[in-house]
């Protein structure tokens, strides 16, 4: 955790406020990216992030509780953009053989467009980025037993979203 570095950000710091952006622009962009599923909506939502952080950041709490703010303001920014737009998901995935699969591809995308921005979010922070239930528990500020019950709940509505749109 970077909390001096947070604290100096907090403290008006630009140059502490650049590393810290810096350091976390990819983990924002990855989740808004999963969100909106625009490279062009997750640049305006990662925008949106940073300028969100800069001006919030003095009246952050707490530095230990920085990225599970961060996290936050990144989900509330993509929800923003989703409602201002609404475009269309292209993601690119390949079957065993390496070959481009856009059918699977396309249910996959309409499976995930179901899901609530939260499941999408808790789906994007542990099997995306690699976070631990613990982890994540941290971030959020809740239980690891009620991460655990949210993530059950998400994967079960992309399979059911799934299997809804492959019948």
């Amino acid at each position: 955790m970077d909390g001096g570095l947070v604290e100096r950000a907090r403290a008006g710091d630009a140059d502490a406020f650049d590393e810290l952006a810096r350091s976390r622009i990819n983990s924002v962009y990855r989740t808004a990216l999963a969100i909106l599923g625009s490279p062009a909506d997750a640049r305006d939502a990662t925008q949106e992030t940073l300028v969100s952080m800069w001006r919030g950041l003095p009246s952050l709490k707490s530095p230990e509780a920085f990225d599970g703010w961060l996290h936050r303001i990144t989900v509330n920014s993509s929800k923003m953009t989703l409602r201002r737009r609404r475009g269309v998901r292209e993601i690119e995935l390949t079957d065993d053989a390496g070959e481009t699969s856009a059918h699977v591809a396309s249910d996959f995308d309409q499976a995930f467009d179901r899901l609530s921005v939260d499941q999408r979010a808790l789906i994007v922070a542990h099997h995306l980025d690699g976070l631990s239930v613990s982890e994540i528990a941290v971030r959020l500020q809740i239980p690891t037993g009620t991460v655990k019950s949210r993530l059950f709940t998400a994967r079960a509505a992309l399979d059911s979203a799934l299997r809804d749109g492959s019948g």
